[in-house]
């Protein structure tokens, strides 16, 4: 029952976190609402792994475990955050986070002795296709922003970091989600989920925490809307959506569970159209369809 309906709960789980992301921008830096996540999903893993007796992991294997969740959600979400922060089109950022799944089969054919097909390739390439189709407007005005930018006015170039270092760490973060997931498909595969997803939402508190410290992040402003987006967060999107993501890529191939992510754009911008009116162009909805084509190929490759 769970194998026939993870994938869609995750899909539509892991869509919801670019909207998480906007709704909380106006009332708390991003790494400490990041801080406040992950701590309350290790949290509420430990009760449920305390209370059903699950057995925890034991001496190198915490280290391992605080280690995935740091790459997994930490590393990548922090980074991701601050590139976006520095200057980085939010379109950019999620067309490099869409480069993961064929990152991921790449490394997951030498590494775990996964076979892909030519046509599971196949269906990647065109998932891949129908994000940039669905992401189009977005880096059409990033592309736009960035030319207005470089004609501006040179007093406001300290504005941002390094273009080139933003870049990086954008690249940075996409390698961590793909290695966390990776990682997943060694020992760690053997520990019960409850409590190893405490174990891991914990390693990205550290991240988080460390990262806010580093940048002065202290901005929390109290609202039903943020308060909405945490409770959210630790129960659906690191609760939830991160376990399905975990439980698919140790009970199948990684790069068939990572073919769903490129549903996650084209959701979120349906999910943003509702919510926050954002408009909705004819090429996004054939990027929805182009994508979706794509996953059930390479899923079915």
């Amino acid at each position: 029952m769970l194998a026939s309906l993870a994938p869609a709960l995750f899909v539509a789980l892991w869509s919801t976190g670019f909207v998480v992301a906007r709704a909380i921008a106006p009332y708390a830096d991003p790494n400490l609402f990041l801080l406040a996540r992950f701590a309350g999903t290790a949290a509420l893993f430990a009760c449920i792994a305390l209370a059903m007796r699950a057995p925890w992991p034991r001496g190198r294997e915490i280290g391992k475990h605080l280690f995935a969740g740091a790459l997994l959600q930490g590393v990548y979400l922090g980074a991701g955050y601050w590139a976006v922060a520095q200057g980085l089109s939010a379109g950019v950022m999620a067309l490099l986070g869409a480069l993961q799944p064929l990152l991921t089969a790449t490394l997951a054919a030498p590494l775990f002795g996964e076979r892909i097909s030519t046509r599971r390739w196949q269906g990647m390439s065109l998932g891949l296709a129908g994000v940039v189709l669905v992401l189009m407007p977005k880096l059409s005005a990033a592309f736009q922003h960035a030319s207005v930018s470089a004609n501006a006015n040179a007093d406001l170039s300290g504005a941002h970091a390094n273009p080139l270092l933003v870049v990086v760490v954008a690249v940075l973060a996409v390698g961590a989600i793909t290695a966390g997931t990776l990682y997943q498909k060694t020992s760690l595969a053997q520990a019960d989920i409850r409590s190893a997803s405490a174990v891991q939402n914990a390693g990205a508190a550290i991240v988080a925490a460390l990262l806010a410290l580093a940048l002065g992040e202290h901005r929390w402003i109290g609202s039903a809307t943020l308060w909405i987006s945490l409770a959210w967060g630790i129960a659906m999107l690191s609760g939830a959506g991160v376990t399905l993501l975990v439980w698919m890529v140790r009970h199948g191939e990684a790069a068939r569970a990572t073919a769903l992510l490129y549903l996650a754009p084209p959701l979120a911008a349906l999910e943003s159209w509702l919510l926050f009116r954002e408009t909705l162009a004819p090429i996004q909805i054939a990027g929805f369809g182009v994508a979706l084509a794509g996953v059930l190929i390479a899923r079915r490759g």
